[in-house]
């Protein structure tokens, strides 16, 4: 028989593990310093390429660049 009292906190308020420690992240980066607060932002930055496939075969790449939180 499960106890609600051993509940992480991040569970009770309706999040996930994941959504919890994006935002605890974020709030480390924002209380760095200069030059490790521009660093720190810099590696959140994502890239990646999308290819469709066709009969079997990938088409040229779309290379995208996004920034979580946009």
């Amino acid at each position: 028989m499960a106890s609600n009292a051993a509940v992480p906190f991040w569970r009770a308020a309706g999040m996930t593990y994941i959504t919890y420690s994006n935002i605890c992240a974020k709030h480390v980066r924002n209380c760095l310093k200069e030059p490790f607060k521009a660093e720190a932002l810099n590696r959140e930055n994502v890239h990646f390429s999308i290819s469709k496939w066709v009969d079997g075969k990938a088409e040229k790449p779309i290379l995208r660049s996004d920034t979580p939180g946009v």
